[in-house]
């Protein structure tokens, strides 16, 4: 296999500070790895940024795929721990912010599950995927991110499940969502007006509509920032670690810059 030198599109600052954190951790636990921290950092970097496979890996480190797999499940869990529960994430927030989040869902698309087809198949995204639930601030930025659900769970189930709803009600905040998450319960919860049948909706919920979905649409971007990570191009991983992987990119994204 051939090897080139490459770039990987990130701040020096975001590989300082996960070498920081596996130096930490090799001391606390007192373990030897083969590359030292900042090599495995920085393989562990190349591929939640630019996707990269692990064959790919091994060859351009000069290490074993079980290696590979060793450094890069070893750095994700540990990133990972670092980031806040929702209840943390809701509570802080309502104490020093602003008065409402933003709800949104994606689908993270996985490669094809033969068991189990039709429990990670998204009907609306029309392929086998992982369901992933985030919470951004009024300009975008992501506070929280969910573990994975089957492709085939709703966005209101989701939230259900994660028990998002109830807990941002009972914050005192507003909660901005699409269409999504109607039929949500709370009092706090605010989705578009919905359209009645055969008829027009009147001037007044159509700009109550433009503006709601212009406030929404600031939540749009931190799934797009995530998304900035190749490794969720399509994740070839198991499914079931897809939200364990967005938490600890989070967390690069929030303490690695």
């Amino acid at each position: 296999m051939l090897t080139y030198p490459g770039v990987v599109d990130l701040p020096e600052s975001t590989l300082t500070f996960l070498t920081a954190l596996l130096a930490e951790d090799r001391a606390r636990h007192q373990t030897w790895r083969k590359l030292p921290s900042h090599d495995q950092a920085l393989l562990v970097l190349v591929h939640l940024r630019k996707g990269e496979r692990y064959e790919q890996l091994a060859a351009g480190f000069q290490v074993s795929v079980g290696t590979v797999h060793t450094y890069i499940h070893e750095a994700v869990r540990l990133l990972a721990t670092r980031g806040r529960s929702l209840l943390a994430a809701v509570w802080t927030f309502a104490w020093t912010q602003s008065n409402f989040l933003i709800l949104d869902g994606t689908v993270v698309r996985t490669n094809r599950v033969r068991a189990h087809n039709k429990l990670y198949y998204s009907g609306k995204h029309k392929y086998h995927g992982i369901n992933l639930q985030g919470l951004m601030d009024p300009y975008g930025r992501m506070i929280w991110i969910s573990e994975g659900l089957p492709g085939s769970v709703h966005d209101i189930t989701a939230a259900r499940m994660h028990t998002i709803l109830d807990l941002v009600d009972r914050s005192q905040l507003y909660l901005y969502a699409d269409k999504g998450y109607v039929g949500g319960e709370g009092d706090r919860l605010l989705i578009p007006i919905k359209k009645p049948r055969n008829k027009e909706l009147p001037v007044r919920d159509n700009e109550a509509n433009q503006t709601h979905a212009a406030t929404r649409s600031q939540g749009e971007r931190g799934f797009a920032v995530l998304k900035n990570w190749h490794i969720f191009d399509r994740y070839r991983g198991c499914p079931r670690r897809v939200g364990i992987f967005a938490q600890a990119i989070l967390v690069l994204t929030h303490e690695g810059n």
